[in-house]
């Protein structure tokens, strides 16, 4: 039985050894996240199987930050099952989770499962579980504030249960301060202006939105560079993508008179 656990131990030394030296992405596998200039800085996509983490730099982020992490986690799922683990208080600090508003991001509220843990240790163990199962697409783990337990050797923890299921893991933190982690990625994100659609004819209230678009920071990348984009989340083909320059309908030029004729554009104010 010593043999054994000497074995283990030497097996989490070794692999732990090779995550300080920044070879810790077993799995090469990416997911590409739709956004050109963001996948080319990942180098083909975000990784699978690895701990990312995004960060809300405050609750009134929060809600841009949630939607962030529900879009990695459609791209790195590939239809799996998907799990989120939050502190019991959380839903009195941010809200509940809305499978309306899930649904209209284009995500399935039955493949989600909620999780509320009454304190982070419980979380982090739960989290822990659940990387183990290898029937899912992703783990989402929300944790407010600032902590201690969140520390280099529990993102360790979670890192090597990513890696052994291949199951990608997202910690979204809101009103905390970055601290050393194992995370593959760290992101800051914030809301950014939605351009609303302007529909020739009446349509439908939501239509009057546009997509949601997230200011995110890429401040810490294992193995490239880092940035800073404009990200809008396609809820039809859910991807992210760079933002189109004007969002707004454009007339075709008209056919029936010369070039040189001036249209006449009538506005309506509110």
């Amino acid at each position: 039985m010593t043999g054994a656990r000497m074995d283990t131990l030497a097996r989490l030394r070794s692999r732990i050894a090779r995550l300080e030296a920044g070879e810790g992405a077993l799995d090469t596998r990416r997911a590409a996240l739709g956004h050109h200039a963001v996948d080319a800085t990942l180098q083909g996509g975000l990784a699978l199987g690895a701990l990312h983490e995004v960060f809300a730099p405050s609750g009134a982020q929060a809600v841009a930050a949630t939607g962030f992490v529900f879009g990695l986690a459609a791209r790195v799922s590939a239809q799996r099952p998907l799990v989120f683990i939050r502190q019991d208080f959380a839903e009195r600090e941010g809200g509940a989770l809305s499978p309306c508003g899930l649904a209209e991001l284009g995500l399935d509220p039955r493949t989600l499962v909620i999780v509320r843990a009454p304190d982070l240790d419980t979380a982090l163990r739960t989290s822990a579980d659940a990387l183990a199962c290898d029937a899912l697409g992703a783990v989402m783990l929300e944790v407010w504030g600032e902590t201690k337990k969140l520390d280099l050797v529990a993102s360790r923890k979670l890192t090597l249960a990513a890696q052994a299921s291949g199951v990608t893991a997202l910690v979204l933190r809101t009103a905390a301060e970055p601290i050393p982690s194992t995370a593959e990625t760290r992101w800051i994100v914030r809301t950014a202006p939605s351009l609303a659609s302007a529909p020739l004819m009446p349509a439908a209230p939501w239509a009057a939105w546009g997509s949601p678009r997230f200011d995110a920071e890429l401040i810490r990348n294992r193995h490239g560079q880092t940035g800073r984009w404009i990200m809008e989340w396609s809820c039809d083909d859910q991807c992210f993508s760079q933002p189109a320059a004007d969002s707004q309908p454009v007339a075709a030029a008209p056919a029936d008179r010369p070039h040189q004729a001036k249209a006449v554009i009538h506005k309506r104010y509110a």
